[in-house]
Formats: C-alpha cells, sequence, structure tokens
C-alpha cells in the first residue's frame, strides 16, 4: 500500500500521541483508566505544521491534590522530546465525574469534553464515553467566548490584524489560528457540534453573503501548504481579516446579550470597538 503525504504526516503525530500515554502510564499506573486522541488526530486534517498533539486521559476518582503537578511534570518531559511536534503535546485531564461536568477539577473544558465525546478515539483503557453527559450549546457559546476574548482579543492579535506583515512573519501555525478560530466558534454556535477546521470552513463558505471567505479559504490551504506569496498572502489577510473578526464578534456580542452574558457581551463589544477601521 502507497502511504499518502497526508498517513505519514498523522504518522508523526501518533509517535508523540503514543510517547506520552506510555509515560502516564508508567506514571499513573492502574489510577489511568482510558487515555484518546482528541483534535486533529481523531477527527481528521492533522497538519505536522500547525496542528496540536491533543491527549485526554481519564483517571479513577477522586482526584488527588498531585494529580495537576504530575499531569504537567510528564507533559513537560514529553514537550522536551525531539521533534516540534512533541512541543505541541496538549493534554486534557479529570475523572470520568469531572470530564463528564459533574464534579469540579481536572482540565476538560466544555468544548474539549464535546471533542471527547464526538470524536475521541480510545488508545489505551476502556471507553467511558458512553457514560458522559456533553456540554450544552449556551455552554459551549459561553466557554468559547471567554476562550477567545483571552486568546485573540489582546493588543497583540489586534496589531497582527493591522499589521499583516508582522502576522505572516510569526508563522503559518498563528496565521492559521487567527483566521479560523472565529469560523470554528461560530460553527459551534451554530450547530452545537465541535468546530473541526474543515467541517467550520465548508459551513461557513456556503454563506454567500458571509465576510472574509477568500481568508477562510486560503488559511484553510495554508495548514498544509503555507503561503508562498507573501505580498499576495498580505493582501488576503488585510481585505478579509477585520471583516472576518467584525462578524464573528457582533454574532456573539448578540448571542451573548440573548443567554444573560450582559458582562461578556459587553466585553466582545469594546473588543469590536477597538477593531481597526
Amino acid at each position: 500500500m502507497i502511504e499518502t503525504q497526508q498517513d505519514s504526516a498523522t504518522a508523526q503525530g501518533e509517535v508523540v500521541l503514543a510517547e506520552a500515554v506510555a509515560a502516564y502510564r508508567q506514571i499513573l499506573g492502574p489510577r489511568l483508566l482510558a487515555a484518546y486522541a482528541l483534535g486533529s488526530l481523531a477527527h481528521g486534517g492533522f497538519s505536522p505544521l500547525v496542528s496540536d498533539v491533543d491527549l485526554g486521559l481519564i483517571i479513577d476518582h477522586p482526584l488527588a491534590p498531585t494529580d495537576r503537578g504530575t499531569i504537567e511534570a510528564v507533559a513537560d518531559v514529553v514537550r522536551a522530546g525531539s521533534s516540534p511536534l512533541h512541543e505541541r503535546l496538549s493534554v486534557f485531564w479529570g475523572t470520568e465525574q469531572t470530564a463528564g461536568g459533574q464534579a469540579p477539577g481536572g482540565r476538560f473544558p466544555p468544548l474539549d469534553r464535546l471533542d471527547l465525546l464526538e470524536h475521541g478515539r480510545l488508545v489505551y483503557g476502556t471507553d467511558i464515553r458512553g457514560r458522559l453527559v456533553g456540554p450544552g450549546r449556551d455552554e459551549l457559546v459561553v466557554a468559547g467566548a471567554r476562550f477567545a476574548l483571552e486568546y485573540l482579543g489582546g493588543d497583540d492579535t489586534l496589531e497582527e490584524i493591522r499589521r499583516p506583515p508582522l502576522l505572516l512573519a510569526r508563522g503559518v501555525r498563528r496565521l492559521t489560528k487567527l483566521a479560523l478560530f472565529p469560523v470554528r466558534f461560530l460553527f459551534t454556535a451554530a450547530t452545537g457540534k465541535v468546530g473541526t477546521n474543515h467541517a467550520a470552513a465548508t459551513h461557513y463558505l456556503a454563506r454567500m453573503e458571509a465576510p472574509g471567505t477568500e481568508l477562510v479559504r486560503a488559511a484553510l490551504a495554508w495548514r498544509t501548504s503555507p503561503p508562498d506569496d507573501d505580498r499576495a498572502a498580505a493582501e488576503v489577510i488585510g481585505q478579509g481579516m477585520v471583516p472576518l473578526y467584525r462578524h464573528y464578534i457582533e454574532d456573539h456580542a448578540t448571542r451573548l446579550a440573548v443567554l444573560g452574558e450582559g458582562d461578556l457581551s459587553l466585553a466582545f463589544r469594546r473588543w469590536r470597538d477597538r477593531l481597526p477601521a
């Protein structure tokens, strides 16, 4: 069988995933009940250029005070591995109760809980997903909005939006995340499903009136083949990024107001007002 370029790319991520699972099995022993591939390694579209290696761990309940430190310490050891992909290991963890939203603790934000339920691929242990309760759409919208404000709403991002050459200089991973995150959040808000890059972009591009479609289409392609003409790419970014963000922010400011999240809605409107004209 001929190995495709995508197969080879995915295999690179699987190597990092397997190393991480082996390390957690050694440290956690019988407390590790299940381990899952999440993100693009689970639902497809993995790119060694831009993707994270997402791992979900289910350990026995209750959590111990030392669990967070242990999980982070093992992740740090794996991230010190021999490839750039090792550095992109992202570990989500909790017990069946915390991952199901019935108890606090661990690290399984609502969007990642949904990813576990919809796309998680068991790589070790016993599958417990059938016993989990997924987050509702309202919870997903609010969690996504808070993440967006933290990750996308800062001065650094505003400067990158103002100066496309600066964004290009910071690499294709940063570029594609800035262009596609709003599209993914819009998809989840509209459907209640995980916004994979391909599904979210396809959904967005089907809307004839949507702003920034050329940028969204280009960003999806740049995930596997970075722009080879910086001047042309900067023009696409300059024309599409602000309208895309304005559309996303206004959509969510309205949704958040309807949900009774007045402070969060106001923060989104202030974010919109800080965008370049």
